[in-house]
């Protein structure tokens, strides 16, 4: 059955606004302000969902209050507090998944686009709660690099720290990723401890309020920490200043005019952004028709145009590919869409590519497509008429008032044209061009100006390295495909929270995610000079000629012998000397079967410009330190799990004799276990006081 169907009559009278979330309680303008609201529709049908208006908002009482109250509340946690407050948040979202896609699947998003964007995003919270916990300190101070002595006698020093930026962080999200877009910005900026403002792109800007409506309910994050505007935030960068961030995603035209105001160019304000993005996939000369990488890279290519109706940042633009394999893979990706896409209301059964967000993004894309066309592109697959699409009734026709398109992929005679390297059509829309060479393909992946991201689809290392050496500059992330990762890779198009997500150029210039590195973006790198007892202090963590606390001398007590609760930065013990034998030192290489020369042979060790003859073996000194050092019975110490920054100073031969010096460096409680994690400073060193090594033992410490 084929028929023609229209949106359903509504009106703007009759449906509710999508409300904002400012100032812990939620806000809609006043009754008087429906005439200059947006309306909302469902992309697939046309029905108007709702109206989106910030008439009357007080945008400059919304970033007085992140500045105060939630800066004052999230300054109460810690950076593992924050993690483990993200983790919960997590778990509480994750089990309300299935309330979310139904908000989705009223942008167009099928069912697998809804869960790239909701569970994606949850999982974004879910890493950065992981993370959080395992490479941040439970402080509210990062330590950067290690200590510059700046004085002959160690006096003053220096080094760099990282703190919160005090002001907010002001997200600008595109409308393609509501959940993701709004989760993967939010994470890194909670951790930090900076207040986040959302801005979600008005028309999908009710998927990103329903899940907000879910953390407020949830009671887990700290007053001010989140706050949503629904609408138009015309005059948002009127009251920003230095100490406030932008992050932005979307058009690099609007980037450019938010990058052009006065409180960025001159105010200070930080800005980062994430745009345009012509993306490339390269296949590589032995990937051809037939092999695992030619079927890797069709199937990329066809998931990339038709995932979220290709409306990706990340998607493939263009496919660049050995002249001569051209006709085949524009017939491979013909079949592979003609077999698995069907193109419909994603509240069918069957259907696999929704509808565009709204008919006025239909209207771009369409329009750049008809620009390439008249540049000289031809369409390979596909048509820019209005499609026969599956309606959620199971009915297939035309959908006036729906965004629905059809993928399309252009191939071009010349691979030159300014159109292929500077139009993005956003939707599911890509070229295929070929080069003549390797260097061919890295120069017209390059005339992109910078992207997101690439692809390398080859199983030839030199190829790979050729490829990878020339476009990585020009771009934030390279995927490297083949048939040993074509299955277990998470796909071109997506993003991880684990590594930067941005590109040079084109892409903005800006980098979002990037596991810890994103957190840093929020917070101010700063060099801190001082004493070692100040830069203690201030950091929490032991600096070399800081005081110590030799506490069986003070206190009668081990340190060993100290809780979490007891033991204190500083607290420390210094051994008696222990002299080395050669008998010592010939025991330890039978045993250990290590008879390198220097242990063993005296003429070949005294040829050696490193030692006097004989030494002792590295690992046999640090054995020996463990003795000096340890506190024999049970608790609270209750393991050792690891030694970092070893390194071995001056060489002990027979007769020398050594002592070690251990001191609490770095204590870290862990805030859901009855232990902790202490970084002890072991200074070894000889009769003479020259150091032979230096290290840091990891201890397991009951609370």
């Amino acid at each position: 059955m084929t028929t023609t169907t229209t949106a359903p009559q509504s009106s703007l009278e009759t449906v509710e606004t999508v409300p904002s979330f400012i100032e812990d309680s939620w806000w809609t303008p006043d009754a008087g302000s429906a005439a200059s609201a947006v309306p909302v529709r469902d992309a697939s049908t046309g029905e108007i969902l709702a109206k989106v208006s910030t008439d009357g908002l007080d945008l400059a009482a919304v970033v007085d209050y992140g500045r105060t109250t939630g800066q004052t509340e999230l300054g109460k946690l810690t950076f593992h507090q924050r993690a483990l407050k993200l983790k919960e948040l997590a778990q509480y979202l994750n089990a309300r998944r299935e309330h979310f896609y139904t908000f989705s699947a009223q942008t167009g998003a099928t069912k697998i686009d809804s869960m790239i964007d909701i569970d994606g995003g949850i999982g974004v919270l879910f890493t950065f709660g992981s993370k959080g916990r395992r490479e941040l300190p439970n402080s509210q101070v990062v330590v950067d690099g290690p200590m510059e002595v700046l004085s002959k006698d160690g006096s003053f020093a220096g080094e760099h720290i990282y703190t919160r930026i005090p002001g907010v962080a002001v997200q600008i999200n595109a409308f393609n990723f509501p959940v993701w877009g709004m989760l993967e910005k939010l994470a890194p900026a909670f951790i930090a401890g900076v207040p986040t403002i959302v801005k979600p792109a008005t028309p999908t800007g009710y998927v990103a309020a329903a899940v907000v409506k879910a953390i407020i309910e949830s009671n887990i994050l700290p007053k001010g920490s989140l706050q949503l505007i629904s609408g138009s935030v015309r005059g948002l960068l009127d009251v920003l200043d230095y100490r406030d961030l932008v992050s932005f995603t979307g058009s690099a035209s609007t980037a450019n005019a938010l990058k052009s105001h006065v409180n960025v160019v001159k105010g200070g304000v930080r800005f980062t952004s994430e745009t345009d993005s012509l993306n490339a996939a390269i296949l590589g000369p032995d990937a051809v028709k037939g092999t695992p990488e030619f079927d890797a890279f069709i199937k990329s290519l066809v998931t990339e145009m038709t995932a979220k109706a290709g409306q990706k940042c990340t998607s493939i633009r263009r496919a660049i590919v050995p002249q001569e394999v051209v006709p085949d893979v524009v017939a491979a990706v013909g079949e592979r869409i003609r077999e698995r896409v069907v193109l419909g209301d994603p509240r069918a059964e069957g259907v696999t590519m929704g509808a565009l967000a709204s008919r006025e993004q239909l209207a771009d894309v369409r329009a750049a497509v008809q620009a390439m066309l008249d540049a000289g592109g031809e369409l390979a697959y596909g048509t820019l008429d209005a499609p026969k699409v599956t309606s959620a009734d199971g009915s297939i026709g035309v959908v006036e008032d729906g965004a629905f398109m059809s993928p399309v992929l252009l191939s071009w005679s010349d691979p030159e044209a300014d159109e292929i390297h500077s139009l993005e059509a956003f939707g599911p829309v890509s070229s295929v061009i070929g080069y003549t060479d390797l260097a061919d393909a890295v120069r017209l992946a390059a005339r992109g100006g910078g992207s997101l991201v690439a692809s390398v689809c080859t199983n030839d290392p030199s190829v790979a390295e050729e490829l990878v050496m020339g476009i990585a500059a020009h771009h934030g992330r390279v995927l490297m495909l083949n048939r040993e990762d074509a299955r277990t890779s998470t796909g071109h198009g997506s993003p991880v929270p684990h590594l930067v997500h941005g590109g040079p150029g084109r892409a903005g210039g800006g980098e979002e995610l990037g596991g810890i590195r994103s957190i840093m973006h929020h917070m101010q790198r700063t060099a801190i000079q001082g004493s070692p007892n100040m830069l203690t202090a201030v950091t929490g963590v032991w600096h070399a000629g800081a005081d110590r606390n030799f506490t069986l001398d003070t206190e009668g007590q081990h340190p060993f012998r100290k809780s979490l609760e007891t033991l204190h930065i500083g607290d420390a013990i210094r051994s008696g000397l222990r002299e080395v034998g050669l008998a010592d030192i010939t025991a330890f290489a039978n045993s250990t079967g290590d008879t390198f020369y220097a242990h063993t042979n005296q003429e070949a060790a005294e040829a050696n410009p490193f030692f006097p003859g004989i030494v002792a073996h590295g690992y046999l000194l640090l054995s020996w330190a463990a003795g000096l050092f340890v506190e024999p019975a049970p608790g609270p110490v209750l393991a050792n799990y690891g030694l970092e920054n070893l390194r071995f100073i001056t060489p002990v031969a027979a007769g020398d004799s050594i002592r070690v010096t251990l001191t609490a460096k770095k204590i870290t409680p862990r805030e859901t276990d009855e232990y902790g994690e202490v970084a002890w400073d072991a200074l070894l060193t000889n009769q003479d006081d020259d150091i032979v090594a230096t290290y840091d033992v990891l201890t397991l410490v009951e609370k």
